[in-house]
C-alpha cells in the first residue's frame, strides 16, 4: 500500500470554470479518508482526479512517492467502487470478480485464490455462482467491492457506494465496510459521501470541502467538538449548530458574551483583553442545550415538536432578523412543550465562539 500526497491540486473546465483550487492533503497508508461537503463542492471530481478519470489542471498528485498526474488510470494501482454496481448481468458473481484479473492475464490459480479470499472477507461464498439479478442491492454492492479487492490495489476509492440502497441496507452495508477496513488494516481507502453518519462512523479523518477548497481536515470528533469555522460547525452535526449573535463583554480563560437578546452566555473559549466589544456568533449544538431556570442562554416559544422516542426536537419561533428558529434536542419525551416558553442553558465547555466566521480557538 502507499501514501498519497496532493499538492496545490486544482481543477478547471475550459480554462475558466474553477471547480477546485489549492487542494493540499497528505493521506497515510492504512487511513480511511472521507470527503464530505455540500452538493457541487467537488467531492466526486477530486476522487475522479485521484483515479485518473479526470485530468488534473494544476498541482501534483503523488502515490507512493511517484507523481502520477499523467499516469493512466489502469497503472495507478487504484480500484474504484461507484454508486452504481456496474456488474455484468450475464456473468456470475465469480466471473464478475475475476474479469479484471483475466484481462491482466493472471493464472487461473491466482484468480481462484484472489476471488476466494475476497468472497470470504465479504461473506459472498454462497453466491459465487449466482447472477447479479438473483442478489439483493446490498449483495450486489459487496460484489462490486469484491471486484476491487481481488485486484489488490494500493488505494481503494469509494464514490457514494451506499447511495442506491434503502435505509436498512445502508446501515448493514456501512457496518460491513467498517468490518472490511478492520480486516484490511494496511489498505488505504478514500470514501466520498453526503451522509454524515457514514462519515462520522467510518472515517479515520474527514476532509470537509467547500468554496472550491478544503474547509477543515480532522478526525470525526475533532470536527464535531472543535470546528475551525462556522461552515464546518453547521455542516457537521444534525440538526446543525445554532448561532446566536452577540458581543464579547468579558475576556480571559472564560469568555462572557452578551447576546442581542440581552441574555449572557459563558464559554470556555479563551479571549484576550483586546477582544472586548468585538461582534461574535456563539455556537451551541442542539444536543448541548439543557432546560434550566437559571443562567439560561436562550429563551423562546416552542413552535414545532418532533418526538423521536429517545430524544425530542424542539423548534422555536424565529426571532426578528433571524434566518431560522433555534433548535434544541432534549433527551426523553417532551410532547407537552408546544406553545410553551422554554429556557435553555449550556455547559461553557460546549459553547463555541466565532468571529468573522472563524473559531477564536484557531486564530
Amino acid at each position: 500500500m502507499a501514501d498519497l500526497k496532493l499538492t496545490d491540486v486544482a481543477k478547471t473546465y475550459g480554462g475558466t470554470v474553477e471547480v477546485l483550487k489549492n487542494i493540499n492533503l497528505d493521506i497515510k497508508t492504512g487511513e480511511l479518508i472521507v470527503f464530505v461537503g455540500p452538493s457541487g463542492c467537488g467531492k466526486s471530481t477530486l476522487l475522479r482526479m485521484i483515479a485518473g478519470l479526470e485530468k488534473i489542471s494544476g498541482g501534483t498528485l503523488e502515490i507512493g512517492g511517484q507523481v502520477v498526474n499523467d499516469v493512466p488510470p489502469a497503472q495507478r494501482g487504484i480500484a474504484m467502487v461507484f454508486q452504481s454496481y456496474a456488474l455484468y448481468p450475464h456473468m456470475t458473481v465469480r466471473e464478475n470478480m475475476s474479469f479484471a484479473l483475466k484481462l491482466a492475464h493472471k493464472s487461473q490459480s491466482e484468480i481462484t485464490a484472489a476471488v476466494d479470499r475476497a468472497a470470504r472477507i465479504l461473506q459472498l461464498e454462497p453466491y459465487l455462482d449466482r447472477l447479479p439479478k438473483a442478489l439483493s442491492g446490498g449483495q450486489r454492492q459487496r460484489v462490486a467491492i469484491g471486484r476491487a479487492i481481488v485486484r489488490d490495489p494500493q488505494v481503494y476509492l469509494f464514490d457514494e457506494p451506499l447511495s442506491n440502497l434503502d435505509a436498512a441496507l445502508r446501515v448493514a452495508t456501512r457496518i460491513e465496510i467498517a468490518q472490511l477496513k478492520e480486516s484490511m488494516p494496511d489498505s488505504t481507502m478514500i470514501y466520498v459521501t453526503h451522509d454524515q453518519v457514514e462519515a462520522m462512523t467510518l472515517a479515520s479523518r474527514i476532509v470537509v470541502l467547500a468554496n472550491k477548497g478544503i474547509a477543515q481536515v480532522g478526525s470525526p470528533l475533532e470536527l464535531y467538538e472543535t470546528p475551525e469555522n462556522e461552515f464546518v460547525a453547521q455542516f457537521i452535526g444534525s440538526p446543525s449548530m445554532n448561532l446566536l449573535p452577540g458581543e464579547v463583554t468579558g475576556t480571559g480563560e472564560m469568555t462572557e458574551v452578551t447576546l442581542e437578546t440581552g441574555l449572557k452566555v459563558r464559554s470556555a473559549v479563551p479571549t484576550r483583553d483586546s477582544d472586548m466589544g468585538i461582534q461574535v456568533n456563539v455556537g451551541i449544538r442542539p444536543e448541548d442545550f439543557v432546560a434550566t431556570e437559571t443562567g439560561h442562554a436562550y429563551e423562546g416559544t416552542v413552535d414545532i415538536i418532533e418526538a423521536l422516542g429517545e430524544v425530542t426536537l424542539l423548534y422555536f419561533d424565529k426571532q426578528e432578523g433571524a434566518e431560522h428558529g433555534m433548535i434544541a434536542k432534549l433527551p426523553g419525551i417532551h410532547a407537552g412543550l408546544r406553545g410553551q416558553t422554554v429556557k435553555l442553558g449550556a455547559d461553557p465547555a460546549k459553547v463555541h465562539v466565532f468571529s468573522g466566521g472563524r473559531s477564536l480557538l484557531y486564530r
